[in-house]
């Protein structure tokens, strides 16, 4: 089937599964469910593969995590065959990767692109889900997976007059895939979240002027990007299976060995002489990873937050300016710490000017630029950068009942509520794939899709073996997963923090701590363990 689906008929067709999403986690469950024998239907809204990495084209757009240890572990020849250039992928090479994992499993013929899933309700008489699509398609699956992605749903400020300014404004979550030329432009940056601070130092290099408003000051680390030299990429695919197996059992799904000191059991000159290591690593975790109470002790995260902020002070030459890009309102890794390029060093040149927006608020947007309660700007462009409604608003986004008709918006009004991350109650044969309640966001992404995948498809063969026709969450599991989730996340520092991970950046969105911290091994450990007590929890209909 080509890419452009404009010209399908639609059907009404019936599947064992229907997924939403072509990323890297509806590409793999599609590949897992062929191979089991399952018939299946992806539904894609963009007109390629990719997902995160197909719509986030900004300029600067690069993983943080490593690319050796961001990449699929199921399939050994695609290990050995792909070959990655740099340290930390960038977003075309990402998406080519993408591209070639679809075209070497043959997976497109399988997805229907330009497609937005617009409902899915579940029919309690037939037990089975009906699926309403944009394009007119109704299909009804036995099984509904959510495969949304957790960063996919992007947001623009809540500023008045965002829609009356006369010149062109981009998001960076949905950048013009043809690119975009701001040479010789004056420019507006909104956010100085991961997408700001990558695509800042960039849009910088080709603005007459840049002018960057900032809300929140953001903690970032430089990522000393490099090529990958060849002696490492063959040792990695030497040791690969060594490798994914590590990633599997850790903390965050990295090659990250925990910390086994305080930050107080050394001397301030030994702390800082480590500290500076991990700034010079070139890695979050150098960083994170470099104290085991850094995450539940405010005191022992004041020693890096200082750390960093000094080293804000020495970037910078500017100190009211430095002082402006020093955060002070979150611990460090609270809110989601960044990766850069010469990001703060950006803010040196002659052409680029900081707004600090909790000195001078923005007032509204204006046909030809933005008014703060000071002072009015021109500018031929604005860039969006800020962000999206995290790990729950691509889910919501769709018309999900359930139950007599429960809506998932419905239930979720107060905080989203799930079994593990994997299941909802109310919600028969309906998954999320790194949905919140789940290790997600806090980790190598690459490993916990891999993981959900796999637990999803292994659970689907065990329902067809054994003639069962439903599977749902139970209401006291989902009710103990909740708390236990909550518990765990009240031993950090991460409720502390207004963060996308709290849902804080979303007018109206519960303040509820959506991801699970308790660490990759030790999630992987709770659902092979419900898995293997027949799935302990769910209720299983036959």
């Amino acid at each position: 089937m080509a890419e452009d689906q404009h010209g399908a008929t639609p059907t009404t067709n019936g599947y064992d599964v229907v997924v939403v999403g072509a990323g890297f986690a509806g590409m793999y469950l599609l590949h897992r469910l062929r191979k089991l024998g399952f018939s299946a239907r992806v539904y894609e809204t963009g007109t390629g593969v990719g997902g995160t990495w197909y719509w986030n084209r900004y300029p600067g757009a690069r993983c943080d995590v490593q690319s050796i240890e961001y990449s699929c572990s199921f399939d050994p020849e695609l290990e050995q065959e792909w070959t990655w250039s740099e340290k930390f992928a960038t977003q075309p090479e990402i998406l080519r990767y993408a591209n070639h994992v679809a075209d070497r499993f043959g997976l497109r013929c399988d997805i229907q692109f330009s497609t937005r899933v617009l409902s899915a309700a579940f029919d309690e008489q037939r037990r089975r889900w009906a699926i309403r699509t944009d394009r007119g398609d109704e299909v009804s699956a036995q099984f509904y997976v959510m495969a949304s992605g957790c960063l996919s749903s992007s947001k623009n400020p809540e500023i008045p007059g965002i829609d009356t300014f006369a010149g062109p404004t981009y998001h960076t979550g949905h950048w013009p895939h043809e690119g975009v030329d701001l040479t010789g432009k004056r420019v507006a940056v909104i956010g100085t979240g991961s997408s700001g601070i990558q695509s800042i130092p960039i849009i910088a290099d080709q603005a007459a002027q840049l002018t960057v408003f900032q809300r929140t000051p953001n903690f970032s680390v430089p990522a000393r990007n490099r090529p990958l030299e060849p002696a490492e990429i063959a040792d990695a695919k030497a040791r690969y299976p060594e490798l994914r197996d590590f990633m599997r059992h850790s903390r965050g799904g990295q090659l990250r060995q925990m910390p086994d000191k305080s930050a107080f059991e050394v001397a301030a000159p030994q702390r800082n002489a480590r500290y500076l290591e991990g700034w010079e690593a070139g890695n979050l975790g150098g960083l994170l990873g470099a104290y085991n109470d850094l995450m539940t002790d405010k005191a022992a995260n004041d020693t890096v937050s200082e750390f960093i902020r000094g080293k804000i002070r020495e970037i910078v030459h500017d100190p009211q300016v430095a002082e402006a890009l020093c955060p002070k309102d979150h611990p460090f890794g609270t809110k989601r710490p960044c990766l850069d390029t010469d990001y703060y060093a950006t803010f040196n040149r002659d052409h680029v000017r900081l707004v600090d927006l909790r000195s001078t608020p923005i007032a509204t947007i204006t046909p030809s630029g933005i008014d703060t309660t000071t002072e009015s700007f021109a500018f031929d462009a604005i860039v969006f950068a800020t962000g999206f409604d995290a790990m729950t608003g691509a889910i919501v986004n769709v018309d999900i009942r359930g139950i007599d008709g429960l809506g998932l918006k419905d239930k979720w009004a107060e905080g989203a509520r799930t079994y593990l991350g994997l299941g909802v109650a109310g919600f028969p044969n309906f998954f999320t794939i790194t949905g919140p309640g789940s290790p997600s966001v806090l980790s190598n992404m690459m490993v916990s899709i891999e993981q959900h995948v796999e637990w999803i498809t292994d659970c689907l063969d065990h329902l067809r073996r054994h003639a069962v026709a439903t599977i749902a969450a139970e209401p006291h599991a989902e009710n103990d997963w909740v708390q236990h989730v909550n518990e765990v996340g009240d031993l950090t520092l991460y409720p502390t923090a207004n963060s996308w991970y709290m849902g804080a950046n979303v007018p109206g969105k519960p303040r509820v701590f959506l991801p699970y911290v308790g660490g990759v091994g030790t999630y992987r450990g709770i659902c092979d363990e419900v898995a293997a007590s027949g799935y302990k929890g769910f209720v299983l209909s036959s």
